[in-house]
Formats: structure tokens, sequence, C-alpha cells
């Protein structure tokens, strides 16, 4: 690795570069300490980003770089992509050889044109690239019409110039709360074993769950990025690491459901139940650990039976429109799955131009492959939307709420797909906090900023709406993405990147449009750092923050009582991140974190902190009323008075975790951890370590108790 060490002149231009493409050269640990960021971490985060510039910048190199980003602006005829927000007039500024005349218009997204007005704004022309450039300025009128439009630039010489122009809502009206709050039930879906199942959770236990919940009185279901995982093994078992969030993990579709099993023959019916036995043996038997891999692969084999079988007429013509809607797209990343799973054919290229002779060639090949995988989305997808319907039909106001994963495999459809999307050796995660001291590699490689504008934020418009789809609710996880990333560059640890910013007016503003044409409820995990600007941003555009109650502290570092809540927030006693609240109570997790080595501090000092911890909260929640003062009270009464505290916050909603309800003691996930833990493999036990059925909910107890306190508390 080159060693970068920059004069003190070298340094100031690096970082006003740096600020120029919304790099930061510095930022505030948690312990509250002013860190700078390494000179060769810039350089390299730079480059990522387009920024032609060596390992080790001499002052020319920058200095050119440093004229050449001040220029960027005034380089291009027309912004890359305006926003503009629904409501508010704006200027968009064209830029010309001066002293030529210009007409602008907007081409709409139903196909409309919208004449624009020049402006009588003076702007003092300057020399770009050894030419007089004037800028022309035209006015964006308060009453253009919400969605994805283009600006079309008219020159006197004849040529013409387009550009993206996305007219987005000033916020989201949140309209589903004017009857009152609402609570739900966050699940790690694969988790939920059923009788039926096929050794991970899947769409039929998301219906048969979401009909549990509701019949407690639940409004949502929360539940784990269902994102596209690897077609073949090794498969990972992070959902928050997919191959790509455009398309969804076939592994959630329960082949039974599917309309056409009806018309197999005695032979292909008597080979799908003996798959299904196999698959179940394990579940009967009990499930230490999930083992995906094992369960796709008898899954695979059950739904390839299920796709040779005749369809009808018209459920020919809904795949096939199915399909058409996909576009290329679907296409493409059906490819990559066919092509993944003949990774091990001797003289099979993977790497390859997507429009080529020898693309075509494989394409061809493959179709029956590429075809069978285009059907595997289709009929997840018209699963998902099935279990949506039931959600509303058994009462929800919500439904089912996705998670958004933050970014993607390395070596993931997504990336292979679309690699110009993607900033080059760089990975995002996490600077080091309390939690997990040595900071974090999430091994996702970043959305370049500057080619998401450049595209008009496609890639995302699309993610969004696949995700959306047959959604009542979504939840971001880590929003801040959306604001900044933490860039790490590849060969350095997780505390040796910096945060690169993104244009959030644009990533919210299009999350706004599509949430708003989807009808969807916007949750936003907002923990961490975060600068108290940016929750005020997201509460603005009615996006819904996220509050643990751990975490809900005042300045003095107490825990803030309910009334000091927010109210455009998902209140929960823990998250996916952290061990189950039976867990906590037990100190479990900082067992775990000391046995891993992830403890900077002693054991016995952590232990120490943490049981000062919890004496604060049972102080709190008898000064409440939620536990007795003066007799004993079970671990089962702390859990249940822990969530009627969250209860009579503000908060439009709250949440009881699923592993909470069933007394569940293992961490899902162990953040900082790799195969070092089993993360994301626990089957929702019990505390004795029990499986726990979809179909014991029904008769189980405590289950029953935690949802109906929760009811009674929130109404």
């Amino acid at each position: 690795m080159t060693t970068y060490n920059p004069t003190e002149e070298q340094a100031a231009l690096l970082r006003e570069l740096a600020d120029e493409y919304g790099v930061s050269t510095h930022f505030w640990d948690y312990h509250g300490q002013y860190r700078q960021v390494d000179a060769q971490t810039i350089v390299k985060v730079l480059v990522a980003l387009g920024v032609e510039l060596s390992d080790a910048p001499e002052l020319p190199e920058l200095t050119q770089a440093l004229t050449d980003a001040k220029q960027r602006e005034w380089s291009r005829v027309l912004p890359a992509t305006t926003i503009l927000r629904s409501g508010h007039e704006s200027r968009l500024p064209v830029h010309v050889p001066h002293g030529t005349k210009v007409w602008v218009h907007v081409d709409l997204e139903d196909g409309s044109r919208w004449e624009l007005s020049q402006a009588d704004v003076y702007v003092e022309p300057r020399e770009v690239n050894g030419q007089l450039t004037g800028r022309a300025t035209f006015t964006l009128p308060a009453n253009l019409p919400e969605g994805y439009h283009t600006v079309v630039s008219d020159h006197e010489d004849g040529s013409w110039h387009k550009a993206h122009l996305i007219v987005v809502p000033e916020a989201l009206e949140n309209e589903l709360f004017e009857h009152g709050k609402a609570w739900g039930v966050a699940a790690q879906l694969y988790s939920v074993m059923s009788e039926w199942g096929w050794g991970e959770g899947d769409a039929a236990d998301l219906a048969d769950l979401l009909t549990l919940c509701a019949e407690q009185g639940a409004d949502f279901l929360l539940i784990n990025p269902l994102h596209a995982a690897e077609p073949k093994a090794p498969i990972s078992d992070s959902p928050y690491l997919p191959v790509t969030r455009r398309f969804t993990n076939p592994a959630y579709i329960r082949p039974e459901w599917i309309p056409e099993v009806a018309s197999l023959s005695e032979k292909q019916l008597g080979q799908l139940r003996a798959m299904a036995r196999k698959a179940r043996r394990k579940v009967s038997s009990g499930v230490d650990l999930i083992d995906r891999e094992d369960s796709w692969a008898l899954k695979r084999q059950a739904l390839e039976i299920i796709y040779r079988a005749p369809r009808s007429i018209a459920r020919q013509g809904e795949f096939e429109r199915f399909v058409g809607r996909g576009g290329q797209t679907l296409k493409d990343y059906a490819f990559w799955c066919a092509l993944q799973e003949n990774k091990d054919t001797p003289g099979l290229r993977l790497s390859f131009e997507l429009q080529s002779e020898y693309s075509e060639k494989l394409r061809e090949e493959l179709q029956d492959q590429i075809n069978f995988h285009c059907w595997l989305q289709w009929i997840v997808s018209s699963q998902l939307k099935a279990a949506q319907q039931q959600a509303k039909d058994a009462g929800m106001r919500i439904g089912v709420m996705h998670d958004l994963a933050v970014g993607v495999h390395p070596f993931g459809a997504a990336r292979w797909c679309n690699p110009e999307f993607f900033a080059s050796h760089m990975s995002v995660g996490a600077p080091p906090d309390m939690y997990n001291q040595q900071g974090q590699n999430w091994s996702q490689p970043p959305w370049s900023p500057t080619a998401l504008e450049e595209c008009g934020y496609q890639p995302m418009k699309q993610m969004l709406r696949a995700v959306l789809a047959h959604a009542g609710g979504i939840r971001i996880d880590h929003i801040l993405g959306l604001f900044r990333l933490w860039w790490i560059p590849s060969g350095h640890g997780a505390g040796q990147g910096t945060y690169v910013r993104y244009d959030h007016e644009a990533m919210v503003g299009v999350l706004l449009l599509e949430a708003k044409r989807a009808g969807v409820t916007v949750i936003g995990e907002d923990l961490g750092t975060v600068e108290p600007w940016v929750r005020d941003y997201l509460a603005d555009r009615g996006v819904l923050g996220t509050s643990v109650l751990w975490f809900e502290r005042g300045h003095d570092g107490q825990l803030l009582y309910p009334d000091q809540y927010r109210r455009l927030c998902l209140a929960t006693v823990n998250t996916h991140d952290l061990p189950p609240t039976l867990g906590y109570l037990r100190g479990e997790h900082t067992k775990l974190r000391a046995e891993l080595g992830l403890l900077e501090e002693p054991l016995e000092e952590v232990q120490a902190a943490d049981q000062a911890e919890l004496n604060q909260v049972l102080d709190r929640l008898k000064q409440l009323g939620l536990l007795p003062v003066d007799s004993d009270f079970d671990e089962e009464e702390i859990i249940v008075a822990l969530h009627q505290y969250i209860a009579r916050t503000p908060a439009l909603l709250t949440a009881v975790s699923l592993t909470d309800a069933v007394g569940e003691v293992r961490a899902q996930n162990q953040p900082g951890t790799y195969r070092e833990y089993p993360n994301w493999r626990m089957p929702l036990s019990d505390q004795f370590g029990k499986l726990v059925k979809v179909q014991d909910l029904k008769g189980n107890e405590r289950f029953q108790r935690l949802l109906s306190a929760m009811n009674a508390a929130v109404e």
C-alpha cells in the first residue's frame, strides 16, 4: 500500500477537492473526539468517484483536479438530474456558448409537453475549456405534476440535450394515523418454522403469522429483507447481504401454494411429497440451525417439477405480462442466476459485456433456465401479494412492512448487471461505536452518487418500486445512508474509512415519490450518531424515525420518560442487531461478545455497566407503576412492563419482537462477526431452546400475554 504524506499546501488542496465531491476529511468518533481522515483514504475515495488522481498526487495534479471540479457545473449544458419539490418554484441553469439562443421544455411522464419560460437573470459568462460560456436561466413552475420527467433544451444550431427532472412530494401525509396509533410485531420470517414448511419460513408462514398477529389486534408485521440471494451454494445467510435488492428470494415460495400443483401427475406429486417430507423431517425432530442450502436444494427440485407443469391460457398470459413489466432488468437478473447455476461448467466465462455476441450465444443456450428464474420471480411476487391481501382481510391497517437492506453483495447480480452504478474498490460499513468498537465492514459496494445523478436515480426507483409492490410499509435500514455512507477502501480496516455524502434531496425525494404512489408508511432506522438536523428533516418530510428504549436518553444520560419520545417514530424495546430482551436481562449479549473477543474493556467492567443500566431501567418501571415496588417480579413481567413503557409514548408506531413474545434468548445477529457466530441462522425458539413453530403460537400463552398487553396499552 502506497504511503501518502502530503505537504501542508497539498493537504489544503486535497481537503478542498474532497469537499467538492462530498468526501469528509474529518469526523467525530463515538467518544466525541475529532478525528482526521487519512490522506490516502481520501485519495482512494476520490478516485472511486471518478476523479483522476495518482496514488500520491503532487501539487500540479491536485490543482488541475480542483479546477476541473469547480468547472463541472458549467461544463455541461443541463444538470444531469434536477429535483423539484411539488408546490415549489425553482430555477434551471442552461449553459450555452455565450450569446447563443436556447429554448427549453419538459416532456412530462404522461407524454404531454410543458414549455418553460426564461427568467430575467443575468449571470456573468465564464471561460470553460477555452470557450466563453453563458448561462440562461429558466423557471420550473410550482405546479409541475409529480413524476419522472425529461428536460429538453433546443439550441439555435439545431442540436438538443436531455436531462432528468424529478418532481417529488413535499412530504408524506401519514393519513393512516388519523385513526390513532398502531402497533405491530417484528419477526425474522426465515426463522419462523412450520409443520408444512421446507426448513425455513416462507410466504405461507407469513400469511399465517399475519393472521395470528391481526387476531391479537396488531396492524402490521415488520419482517426481514426478502431480497434475492444466491441461486446456488454457497448461499449467504444474511438477509442484509443480498445479490440484488431489485428482486425477491424465491426461497420464500411455498411450492404447494402454486396453482399448477393441481395438474401434476401422481408420480410427480409423489416426488413432491417425498421432497417435502425430507425437508420437514428436520423441523419435526428439532432444528439447531437453519440450513438454507439444504432447504433450497430440495425446494428448487420441487419448483422445477411445478414449472414444467402446463399452465392455463390465463395463467400463461399473466406470466408473460409479468416478464414484460420486468423488462431487460428481469431478464439480465435471470441470466445471472442461470450463469451462477452453471458456473462450474468447463470453459464458461462469467465476465463479459452484456451486449456482446458471447452474451447472446449464452442467453440462447440457457434460455430455459433464464425463463425458469423469471417464473420464480412471478411466483414469489404473487405469493407475497396474497399474503398482503390476507393481512388486509384480517383487519390490519398496514399489513406487511418490508425491510430495505443498505446494500448488496460485492459479487452479486446487481453489480454484475450494472457495474457502472457502483464505486469500485470500496465497501460500506460503520466507524467504531460503543457496541462495535472495532468498526464494521458490511462487505457491500456503495452506489456512486455521481452515477446515480447521471442516470436519474433509476436503480433506486426500480428497487423501491419492486420492494413496495406488495407492502403496506417499509423500513429503511440505516436511512442515514441516503445522506452519507461510511466508505472503506479495499485493504483498509473498518475504522480507516470516511463519510461520503449523497444528494439527500434526491434520495429522499425518490423514496417519497415511490412511497406515495404505493400508499405505504415509511420508517427510517436512524439509530447511532445522527446530526440533529437529519431527524428534523426526515420528520418534516413525513418519514418516521426509530426509537429503541435502551438508546433513548437525555443529555444527562438518563432514560427518557415516555412522554419525551418523538411522535413520528417506531418505538421498540430492541432490534434485530440486539439480543432478545430475555437474553439482555440475563447478560447473554456481553458474555457472547467477550467470548468472541469483541470487547475493548474488561468483562467485569462491562457487566457492571450493564447491571447499572438495567437497575436504572427497573427503577424507572417501578416509578411509573409498571413493576411492583415492594414485591418480587419475574423476567416475563419485566418484558411486559418494558413494552407497556413504549406503548405509553406518543410514538405513532410501536412493535413487539416475536423473539420477546416467545422468550427467545439467543441473538439472531452479532454485529462485527462473520463465521465466528451463526448469524441469521437461529430458528425461533423459547427460553429452553425448544423450537416454536407458527402453529404453536395459537396456544402459546407467553405470546398471547405479551401481545394482549401491548394491544391493551396502545388502545
